[in-house]
């Protein structure tokens, strides 16, 4: 079995688990990127790395894969249960014909990835009873994993649907060391959500984050080995759906340290085109209190996505931008959100 596997992922996973026990011991900050390869996720089969062309669709069989989610224009209404006719599919302004289709019911497996980095070290309470009643909002069909992140990801649950199980991990989260390395723990929540490639379920990652990564300027320590380039061609290029939700920090984080408004700028920014680039929402909560809100519209907003997949009409492989628009017929009160197109296959490829 291949999996792409980001270049940082050689380790064992005796060898990781030695190392973050000697990081917790000494306390000191990584130095380098640490990834965890994660029990029972992934296959103990040879892995081979072969990175993923930046920006291009996964087509399996020529089959464009969408991920559609429906959002009601009426807050008081939420949005109907839709059937395959009620969608229509434009590649470049012309009808394509739906190939298959997958209900909004079909299961996900998702990631709660924390960022533990900068002030909210301090409120993992809150944190963690937040995540507590994430877990309890997923409908039970939904395997669910939780990941924290500070200069490395560490994994905290390994997917389960025992919400027992992934309650008790999350009361073992502990205090964090470390900066913050988001780009490299995003990309990270995407390679083992590849790992774990169940084609029967979609998958997701939603991420709790400032966004503020220590490579961004005027932000001091060590960044990300993945830039935000590299990252947003693998959310482009990648089935999963990201849904981030921006963690306002900024006041607080530049009283304590002399950190750049430029800097949360720029972070908020990225979290939009990471939202833009796979059809979801920018969520934003202004205090940790409003996690609780915002996990629940994630939830309800993850419970109305379909998996559409069609055929393109046109076949020429040229490696050229393909813009798609999905459309809901004759229902002005609701809007589809997806990915806005992707780049063809190369005649190479």
């Amino acid at each position: 079995m291949l999996i792409d596997l980001p270049p940082w992922h050689g380790a064992n996973v005796d060898i990781m688990q030695t190392e973050r026990r000697l990081i917790r011991i000494k306390q000191l900050r990584a130095k380098v990127f640490l990834a965890v390869l994660v029990p029972l996720l992934i296959p103990t089969a040879h892995l081979t790395q072969t990175p993923d062309p930046a920006e291009t669709i996964r087509i399996e069989s020529d089959l464009v894969d969408l991920k559609v989610g429906v959002v009601s224009l009426n807050p008081q209404h939420p949005s109907p249960e839709l059937r395959q006719k009620d969608f229509l599919v434009l590649e470049d302004g012309q009808p394509q014909e739906i190939a298959f289709f997958a209900a909004a019911d079909a299961p996900f497996d998702l990631v709660l990835l924390l960022d533990l980095s900068g002030s909210t070290k301090d409120k993992l309470k809150l944190i963690r009873n937040s995540a507590k009643r994430f877990v309890d909002a997923t409908r039970p069909m939904d395997r669910v994993s939780i990941v924290t992140f500070t200069d490395f990801p560490q994994v905290v649950s390994p997917f389960t649907r025992d919400r027992k199980l992934l309650k008790d991990s999350i009361d073992d989260i502990e205090k964090p060391v470390g900066g913050t390395k988001f780009w490299d723990a995003l990309h990270y929540a995407l390679a083992i959500l590849r790992a774990s490639g169940n084609s029967l379920r979609r998958s997701a990652v939603v991420v709790m984050t400032d966004g503020v990564d220590n490579a961004l300027p005027n932000v001091a320590g060590e960044g990300s080995q993945t830039s935000f380039d590299e990252l947003l061609g693998l959310v482009r290029s990648s089935e999963t759906m990201i849904f981030p939700i921006y963690l306002d920090t900024e006041k607080e984080e530049i009283k304590r340290h002399p950190a750049s408004r430029m800097a949360y700028a720029i972070a908020r920014a990225q979290l939009a085109q990471l939202a833009e680039a796979c059809g979801t929402v920018f969520y934003r909560a202004d205090k940790l209190n409003d996690l609780d809100d915002v996990y629940q519209q994630v939830i309800s907003d993850l419970g109305r996505v379909y998996s559409i997949g069609y055929r393109p009409s046109n076949t020429v492989r040229d490696g050229k931008w393909r813009s798609v628009n999905v459309q809901i017929a004759d229902r002005p009160d609701v809007v589809a959100r997806a990915k806005q197109g992707y780049y063809a296959k190369n005649v190479r490829d």
